[in-house]
């Protein structure tokens, strides 16, 4: 009869002889009479022990791909406790001889570029696989949260006609006899949806035709958005970010502390402290610590990392919610704060990085023309979508988290590609 295969991680519980357990040879020391091996499932690790007559035919080696039969022993000495006293073991596929590094090896050591070439080798590092273990937890905590909150997950389309921000920065693709683009981002599509469900959100890639070079920019990422209606401001907003953020990080704080440990992070802060500062109050902030007095219509990445700064300074957190952009310098659905010339926008900048953009937009279809024609656009460009406002549109707002980034900074890591499985950027569309 078929023996089932075991997960590592169920193997303390379990009670029946012999078990068997499939994965890779992650650490291999072979001596005279005893071979000692340790094999890695997605689930954990242990500590085989086979006597070593049992490998001469096989000649494993790190890597492997191998299915182990064998007694469970309780063994304080072992890793976890446990250890398999290997009856049979059958390799079921080989690495190669030379592998330009070992699922086992300090990955920190290795090029980012031979990183990215070899990628399972990467994910199976205990250290390094976490970083996408965090991340995936991180989008299931996103989706649970708002779902409780009443949100709707939608899923829209990746294939538009025009950009969101008037045709810029667009990867533009033969749609049989038509030319049609790859989506910068679901914003129109979520802000139509708020029409029908009122709380929605998306999970999914966008793409930015923008010839970066840098270490925190991707022209495909994976954006997290969110989009509701009959709000009366953009504070709501942000109390919305407060509440799901505090959620996500309190969650990550407890199951992934390994892993926030491994990369030498602190427990993730509560958001609720981090404090919103209007754009002008923040460019008086830079001048009176920093003598900065070079900035007008926006922040730069030191001003950011200068604000985060403050903030921990003062209110023990490396974040704040920056209210209040110049409205010139936000996209034409923007809705205008006050009088002066300032945006209903905010970005919430987190250890030194803008992590979020967000605010309220307009939802009624004049001001939505008149915005058009101010940015020099042609709204009938935009007939499709500003129809929609014609189906009883609420006030509405939104913000959209890039995963990529926010696990960079959650992790400290120095590049946005190191939180990317298969990053694409001005030089790179393969692997």
């Amino acid at each position: 009869m078929h023996q089932k295969r075991s997960f590592i991680c169920e193997l303390p519980q379990m009670k029946e002889q012999p078990i068997k357990i499939a994965g890779w040879i992650y650490h291999l020391r072979v001596l005279s009479q005893t071979t000692f091996l340790v094999v890695k499932d997605a689930t954990g690790i242990i500590q085989c022990v086979m006597q070593t007559d049992l490998n001469s035919n096989l000649h494993l080696r790190l890597d492997d791909c191998v299915e182990v039969v064998g007694n469970l022993i309780e063994d304080p000495r072992a890793p976890n406790n446990w250890e398999l006293h290997v009856t049979s073991i059958k390799k079921l596929s080989e690495s190669a001889q030379m592998l330009p590094f070992n699922s086992s090896a300090v990955v920190e050591n290795i090029s980012p570029e031979i990183k990215i070439e070899n990628r399972p080798l990467v994910l199976r590092s205990e250290k390094h696989g976490g970083i996408f273990k965090l991340q995936a937890k991180m989008i299931e905590l996103f989706r649970r949260y708002l779902t409780e909150n009443h949100f709707t997950e939608i899923v829209t389309s990746k294939i538009v006609a025009s950009g969101t921000e008037g045709g810029t920065n667009l990867f533009q693709m033969k749609y049989f006899e038509k030319i049609a683009y790859l989506a910068q981002s679901p914003q129109f599509y979520k802000e139509q949806c708020v029409a029908g469900l009122e709380r929605v959100f998306e999970t999914g890639h966008v793409y930015r035709a923008e010839p970066h070079a840098t270490s925190r920019h991707l022209t495909e990422y994976y954006s997290l958005d969110v989009e509701m209606g009959f709000i009366s401001g953009p504070e709501e907003i942000i109390e919305l970010e407060r509440g799901l953020l505090n959620y996500m990080f309190e969650d990550l704080n407890r199951t992934h502390a390994k892993t926030l440990e491994s990369f030498g992070q602190p427990v993730l802060p509560s958001m609720e402290k981090a404090p919103t500062w209007e754009f002008g109050e923040c460019l008086e902030r830079l001048k009176t610590s920093f003598g900065r007095t070079d900035l007008v219509d926006d922040l730069d990445g030191e001003a950011e990392r200068q604000l985060c700064q403050l903030a921990q300074q003062e209110f023990g957190v490396p974040a704040v919610f920056v209210l209040g952009f110049p409205l010139s310098a936000r996209p034409f659905y923007t809705a205008p704060r006050g009088e002066h010339g300032a945006a209903q926008s905010f970005d919430l900048l987190f250890r030194g990085l803008e992590i979020t953009t967000g605010g309220q937009r307009l939802h009624r279809r004049s001001e939505l023309e008149s915005a058009l024609k101010k940015k020099r656009l042609e709204p009938a460009s935009f007939e499709s979508h500003l129809r929609m406002f014609e189906l009883g549109m609420p006030p509405h707002g939104g913000f959209a988290i890039g995963a990529e980034r926010l696990t960079a900074q959650i992790l400290g890591l120095s590049n946005v590609r190191e939180a990317t499985l298969y990053p694409r950027d001005r030089n790179r569309i393969a692997p």
